[in-house]
């Protein structure tokens, strides 16, 4: 920034002197706007509140994630914020984290990258409390896998949909609204998407978790059960209704206790309808997904079984008709279903053997007890049959290589009444927190210790004790605990509370639990949990009676049996698994899954528990930054080291990037792989500070280092290509130049000519009639005809195809502007497309719909209703197509090519169309409304000329008699050489040195890798560069160089000053110019500083020659000292060739030569140098360059148009013209050329094909000037 000035301070001059640049910096391009910090890491301060300061900063401005090194913070915004398109997705594609802003996408590209470059695999964690965000996190993640990991198989796109479809089929069965978040999974599972070598995905598998079944027959107040209950009441067809009795959700105790039945945001409707879609996906059959609605049915009939207490104190069933309904639905006996929820089998045994049976009856109270253990039981298994389903049509297609696993687990709860769930959920995540810091920090710093790495230690707390607390046998714990309980007292659920009350005592030497009477507390990382003991013996059995077993057994339904495969056997002694111990094996199994893949973690928080967009409770985050460590993990990550591999796999990596470890691809490095490995970190200028030697692996202290070796190893062989595709693009430009020279003489003596008849044409048209633009009298200008390109280019095929042109052959096309008439103020031009055929002139225009555009027919004029042209006799672009009266009335056009236009018509009617030129143009405005324009000259117009109320001005043009310059001579025997496309190196057989190539070492094999032979190539090279040399010769001494001799050039000194205008010279006043070529009519071609230009010759004076030196006397020669030994006999002198000259003729019957093999035009025309534009801005015409083809881009830009002042030396001669004959001249009697090759038809000569011309004719020809001169 330039330092502003101040009072009493004078701004300091800038510096002369040479500044030295600052190298760019590869960082550099990891610094990117933002607000607050990306990542944590670069806080000043490390503490909670700066953490949440940051966090609350860009959740504010919408920037949710947040980095602390590859960890990724979520904070959930309650409202969609549109990031999750494709657009955005394929921005995430192939890009590290560093190059794109912190995103779930980033995570999810890391973990694919990182399985296919290391072939290891990959596990998403993602945790926080319920209603962060967690399940939206996984369902973006498996979108994105799914989106970059190709194939395009069908087996593969089928497993991606079916991957895709289970969050919606998972959400209806396993999620709920809770009062902390609409979608809270009330369930834990674990996707594996499985993938192939060439990583696309070939199958995938589900690991369910610990369902909530206790909310299928209850829920708090404003809480709801699982969302297929409100789907199927609310969405099932008629058939449906009809077949299981089905009516709304209000109708049902297990959906409507909780008086909550409708969710904002939420249609049950159509999620009803993305389920179906969902298991036609997966593969479920109408049979299975019949069976599935079926038990739905029975679970929702079960809960509108009521019981009433009898003067007794039995119970019986109040609504005998829903027992019958509940029996026709499961396809059992009523009466034994009535038994089986108001009585109780009870046997006795003594000694070890049976005794006897009583049929016990049960209270309302325990009635409904087996009433909801009969429907848990039935979801519950349901739940997990639709899983294993799901496994089964996923089932891997083909060979495993590797997984990437996607964990979405429930997050940590605390309620004011915790029980059994609460505590299962709150022991997975304290796991999950072991795994955390088992993987981050606790083996992290072993490592470092075992690896002898500098570094500073962090405190952090190891939740292993609390982990103990709840799983260890020995002492026993939480789970072993109740365990005993329930095996002491199995028969009274209240006697197994007591008893495990007081075991509970035992408990309390361990710092993280207190024994409170009925209740007790853990200390849990995430905060303290209060648990109440009553009821939760009897949760953890978790077993069904044996009455209700018999009573499924009974069934005919086989989908019903098929959901309860495994029964207790009434003769095993066995105690069965509560579900304590299987929640433990579940937890067990997953950490050794999870511990043998990398991980990648996504730590997701919530702002609020209302649900809000705006609303940001600090306190409540302060408290999740504690509880997940987040300061702890800062400082570990600023203390630690990013990435760390062993030395082989770095240099198998990374040896492309030393000069020292490899050529041309190999191998090189002689040493061990420490070495190698230490050598490539120096070779690629990474600071010292940046990365360290272990003792077994070499540490990287940023991720940026490790992103910068691997983007220099992905260039490296681009780098490689690109040299060869340089070598190639300069041969290819050498002879493209070549061409191009070929082209320009075939154009100036060809084709030229046939346009410049058209031009002469056009010009005997108008000439002696109207004023002429100064640019139109250049002798270069051709009429190309077709500037549009209709014929060629795609925008010309459009265009032809708005104006229905069919098979019609287009005469001329180009830009124009149409006067366009405006309600109550003056007419506007408008631009439009201008296309002539043999028929019809075509007016089309452009137009926006919908942010494209479109090119449509506005008019259609033929030719036959045209009487007239009018135009008027200034320097005007303007003119009228007179057509029969008609409603649309006469067009005024404004078109830069009026001469050519009129010329072109003219020839297509046989000159049966007058042309009017005249002060003022007349016009039908509509059918029988004649209006006029009037032509003013007006000097102050700077350029074309300005239309106002029916009224043209225009600037002076040149005499109506002017006639154009003849064609501009070429000076012959000048011969430029060709700048581009240059094939050698400096210097030359004499400067080996420095031309030399580094002599290819021999090959070594890779550290860790088998020996393999070692190139013949490599030996022989050898052997050539050891051969010896001959001496070189003895240097002569270098003589003085000549003095460059001066051009034979005719000089000139202007005598005066001259403003010249468009193609003329601008001169000052003993400006020194040289002679291009002289003309009779007083304007000469001169060249000044490189640019050529039209002057008058009476302007300019000769500048005498000065008289040329005598030669200098050569020096002596130097004194040659007699050998000391006797010298080698001199190497024989290559034999002097003279090359004789001899006169050639061009070879009619020659074959051509290709100039360009395999290339053509892509219109097919045979004048491939129409097809060559050149820069933007090379015109010579005051047409736009978008408006012209590209024939007409192929001259010199001519200077800035200025005002001619008013000359007081003499006069200026006039330019070159002669009066015209007045009256219409005929039509030329030679066709208008539409290609080269029916011109060489009709000489009887076999054209070139396109884009070849006879080159050894046009060598032939050349050679033979040479030889005249």
């Amino acid at each position: 920034m330039a330092i502003s000035k101040k009072a009493g301070k004078k701004a300091a001059a800038p510096k002369t002197a040479t500044t030295n640049i600052a190298k760019a910096d590869w960082k550099e391009g990891f610094k990117k706007k933002q607000v607050g910090v990306s990542d944590m890491t670069l806080l000043t301060t490390i503490s909670n509140d700066s953490i949440n300061e940051n966090l609350q900063k860009r959740w504010t401005n919408g920037e949710i994630y947040t980095y602390i090194g590859s960890v990724l913070i979520s904070v959930n915004p309650f409202r969609d914020l549109g990031i999750y398109t494709d657009e955005t997705l394929q921005k995430y594609k192939g890009k590290n984290r560093l190059e794109v802003p912190p995103h779930v996408f980033s995570i999810a590209e890391s973990a694919y990258y990182n399985m296919n470059a290391y072939h290891e695999n990959q596990c998403v964690i993602i945790s926080g409390e319920s209603g962060a965000g967690k399940t939206e996190a996984a369902k973006r993640i498996m979108q994105y896998i799914a989106a970059v990991s190709g194939g395009q198989d069908n087996n593969i796109q089928e497993i991606k949909d079916m991957v895709l479809a289970t969050n919606p089929l998972l959400e209806s069965f396993g999620c709920a609204k809770t009062l902390r978040n609409n979608n809270s999974s009330r369930h834990g599972k674990y996707l594996e998407i499985m993938f192939n070598t060439h990583g696309e995905p070939v199958g995938a598998q589900i690991t369910n978790y610990l369902l909530e079944k206790g909310r299928v027959v209850g829920q708090v107040e404003n809480e709801r059960n699982f969302h297929i209950f409100y789907q199927f009441t609310k969405a099932a067809s008629d058939e449906q209704r009809e077949q299981f009795g089905l009516q709304g959700p209000e109708s049902y105790a297990y959906t409507s206790t909780s008086n909550c039945l409708d969710v904002q945001g939420m249609n049950d409707t159509e999620d009803y309808a993305d389920t179906l879609n969902a298991m036609r996906i997966i593969g479920l059959s109408e049979q299975e997904q019949n069976e599935i609605f079926r038990m739905l049915a029975v679970i929702l009939w079960l809960g509108n079984l009521h019981f009433q207490e009898m003067d007794d104190g039995n119970s019986r069933i109040t609504d005998a008709g829903v027992t019958d309904f509940i029996a026709y639905l499961m396809e059992v006996d009523s009466a034994m279903v009535q038994k089986v929820l108001t009585t109780k089998v009870v046997e006795t045994q003594r000694g070890g053997r049976r005794g006897s049976i009583y049929d016990v009856p049960l209270n309302p109270a325990q009635a409904t007890a087996v009433r909801d253990a009969l429907a848990k039981a039935v979801y519950n298994n349901l739940f997990e049959w639709i899983v294993s389903r799901i496994n089964i049509s996923m089932k891997p297609r083909s060979t495993t290589a590797q997984v990437i696993g996607i964990l979405d687990i429930f997050g940590f709860e605390i309620f004011e009444d915790n029980s059994f769930e609460q505590l299962c959920i709150n022991y997975v995540n304290e796991k999950l927190q072991q795994i955390f810091i088992e993987l981050t920090l606790k083996t992290e710093q072993e490592e470092y210790i075992r690896e002898q790495i500098k570094w500073t230690p962090i405190n952090y707390f190891n939740n292993k004790i609390v982990c103990d607390l709840i799983e260890e046998r020995k002492p026993p714990g939480i789970f072993a605990a109740l365990n005993d309980a329930c095996a002491t007292a199995h028969a009274d659920p209240a006697a197994a509370d007591n008893s495990f009350v007081q075991r509970t005592a035992m408990l309390s030497s361990n710092p993280h639990f207190e024994a409170r009477g009925a209740q007790f507390l853990v200390k849990h990382y995430a905060g303290d949990v209060m648990y109440n003991i009553s009821g939760m013996t009897d949760k953890n059995k978790d077993a069904l009676v044996k009455d209700v077993f018999d009573l499924i057994g009974s069934s005919s339904n086989q989908f019903l049996q098929t959901l309860f495969p495994d029964r207790p056997d009434p003769n095993s002694k066995k105690r069965p698994p509560t579900a304590g111990d299987r929640i433990k094996v579940s937890a067990g199994a997953l950490v050794d899954k999870l511990m043998k893949a990398q991980p990648s973690y996504i730590r997701t928080i919530k702002p609020n528990q209302n649900r809000s967009p705006t609303e940001y409770h600090s306190k409540a985050i302060l408290h999740q930054i504690k509880y997940l460590g987040l300061q702890e993990n800062i400082r570990v990550r600023r203390a630690g080291f990013a990435y760390r591999n062993t030395f082989e796999k770095i240099v198998e990596r990374f040896y492309l990037l030393s000069q020292s470890t490899s050529y041309a691809g190999e191998y090189i490095w002689q040493g061990d792989a420490k070495s190698g490995c230490e050598q490539i970190l120096n070779d690629t200028g990474i600071a010292k500070d940046e990365w360290q030697m272990g003792t077994t692996k070499a540490f990287i202290k940023n991720p940026e280092t490790l992103f910068a070796l691997e983007t220099m190893r992905d260039r490296y062989w681009h780098n490689m290509a690109a040299r060869i595709q340089r070598a190639w693009r300069n041969y290819w430009r050498y002879k493209n130049e070549c061409a191009r020279r070929i082209q320009r003489f075939w154009k100036n003596n060809k084709e030229g000519i046939e346009y410049a008849k058209v031009r002469d044409y056009g010009h005997q048209v108008l000439g002696a009639k109207k004023e002429r633009r100064r640019f139109s009298l250049l002798s270069y200008r051709r009429f190309m005809g077709d500037y549009l390109d209709v014929s060629g280019n795609a925008f010309g095929t459009e265009l032809r195809d708005a104006c229905g042109l069919g098979a019609d052959q287009v005469t001329f096309s180009s830009k124009a502007q149409l006067l366009v008439p405006k309600r109550g103020r003056s007419s506007k031009l408008s631009p439009r497309f201008l296309v002539v055929t043999n028929k019809a002139v075509h007016l089309a225009m452009m137009t926006q719909n919908n942010g494209q555009n479109r090119t449509s027919l506005e008019r259609k004029i033929p030719i036959i209703t045209i009487k007239s042209i009018s135009m008027s006799n200034l320097r005007d672009d303007w003119l009228v197509l007179n057509c029969n009266t008609s409603e649309e009335g006469d067009p005024v056009l404004h078109c830069y090519f009026k001469t050519e236009l009129v010329a072109n018509l003219l020839q297509l009617t046989q000159a049966s169309i007058s042309v009017v030129i005249g002060p003022t143009i007349e016009y039908a405005k509509k059918k029988d409304k004649k209006t006029q324009i009037q032509f003013v000259k007006d000097e102050t117009v700077q350029k074309d000329d300005v239309y106002k109320s029916h009224t043209v001005y225009v600037p002076s043009g040149e005499l109506a008699t002017s006639v154009s310059r003849p064609r501009a001579k070429r000076k012959p025997g000048v011969v430029r050489p060709i700048t581009q496309g240059k094939l050698l190196r400096a210097g030359g057989p004499s400067d080996k040195a420095k031309n030399a190539c580094r002599t290819k070492p021999t090959a070594q094999p890779m550290p860790g890798k088998p020996v393999q032979l070692v190139s013949l190539i490599a030996v022989n090279s050898t052997r050539a560069t050891a051969a010896p040399r001959a001496p070189p010769p003895p240097a002569k001494s270098p003589a003085l160089p000549l003095p460059p001799e001066e051009p034979d050039v005719e000089l000139y000194r202007a005598k005066f000053a001259f403003q010249g205008q468009e193609g003329e010279m601008v001169l000052q006043k003993d400006d020194i110019v040289e002679l291009i070529e002289k003309d009779d009519n007083g304007w000469w071609l001169v060249k000044k500083d490189g640019e050529e230009g039209w002057a008058p010759n009476n302007y300019l004076e000769l500048v005498p020659k000065k008289p040329k030196a005598p030669p200098a006397a050569p020096p002596p020669p130097a004194r040659r000292l007699p050998p000391l030994t006797p010298a080698a006999p001199p190497a024989q002198a290559a034999p002097k060739i003279t090359a004789t000259v001899r006169s050639m003729t061009a070879d009619a019957s020659a074959k051509p030569v290709a100039v360009f093999p395999g290339l053509a035009p892509s219109n097919g025309s045979a004048t491939p140098w129409k097809k060559f534009a050149t820069p933007a801005g090379d015109s010579t015409d005051t047409t736009p360059a978008n408006s012209r083809p590209s024939s007409s881009l192929a001259a010199r830009p001519p200077p800035p148009v200025a005002t001619k002042p008013k000359v007081v030396p003499p006069p200026v001669a006039a330019k070159p013209g002669a009066a015209r004959p007045p009256g219409k001249p005929p039509i030329p009697t030679a066709p208008r050329p539409i290609s080269g090759s029916i011109v060489a038809q009709k000489a009887g000569v076999m054209p070139a094909p396109v884009g070849q011309m006879d080159l050894a004719a046009a060598l032939a020809k050349r050679a033979q000037r040479m030889t005249e001169d």
